[in-house]
């Protein structure tokens, strides 16, 4: 009498939503997964168009639950899966995959002037209410002979992969001083960030004139008040 064969993994993963798997691989690593955390090392590449699929699942529930008629309405009746396109392939698609391949080269002309790249346009969404954040940072780099250097296009797409989560501006910027730093390894390394925030725009107090306003500064910047002054005096704020 034949026995009966085992289920294979995938056979007893069938049917198992993408999510649970990505979150069971989460928590067995003990890896946190907050709103603004990439977890793109827990994310099989076969698996986004997974998510894609669960997020517009969902989000039709959303519609549903609103009293939307996204049968007969064909304003609404592909909006699900727009908006999980949306959410997974490009505002928060900086959770899901890797950085951006960056290369650097070594100071070979041993430059040790400021450098300012900015303002580089930033679009985010803030964690309590997934409301627009949209503002410009601006980076200032105090270099030394065994800094690297990176193209300036670089910044923006590194600022891109950050900004691309559900934020809280106050983190967003440290996150991004964090992967500069790391990435270029300067003397000094100074961020300033304004955005208009949406979800104060758009509900609650309703100010459309409101700008929030954060600075991070490292090693020479913070050092030193001359280069901090003019650095702060060298970029053209909106106040």
């Amino acid at each position: 009498m034949l026995k009966k064969a085992k289920p294979t993994m995938s056979d007893a993963d069938q049917g198992t939503p993408v999510s649970v798997k990505i979150r069971e691989r989460l928590l067995a690593a003990n890896q946190r997964f907050h709103a603004n955390d990439n977890i793109a090392d827990f994310v099989q590449p076969d698996e986004l168009e997974a998510i894609l699929d669960e997020v517009e699942q969902k989000m039709q529930g959303v519609l549903d639950s609103l009293v939307i008629d996204t049968e007969h309405d064909h304003n609404t009746s592909e909006t699900a899966r727009r908006v999980a396109k949306m959410f997974v392939q490009e505002v928060f698609r900086g959770r899901y995959v890797h950085p951006p391949t960056i290369t650097e080269f070594p100071n070979a002309e041993r430059l040790n002037e400021l450098m300012i790249v900015g303002p580089i346009t930033v679009r985010s969404a803030c964690s309590h209410h997934f409301c627009p954040v949209i503002g410009k940072v601006w980076i200032g780099v105090m270099p030394n002979e065994h800094t690297n250097v990176i193209g300036l296009s670089k910044y923006a797409r590194l600022a891109e992969w950050v900004m691309g989560r559900p934020q809280i501006q106050e983190e967003a910027v440290v996150q991004l001083a964090d992967l500069i730093q790391e990435k270029t390894q300067p003397d000094g390394l100074a961020l300033v960030m304004e955005a208009t925030h949406y979800c104060m725009a758009w509900r609650g107090v309703k100010d459309m004139g409101s700008l929030m306003i954060n600075s991070v500064m490292r090693g020479a910047f913070l050092k030193d008040s001359n280069l901090r002054r003019e650095f702060l005096s060298l970029i053209p704020r909106q106040v």
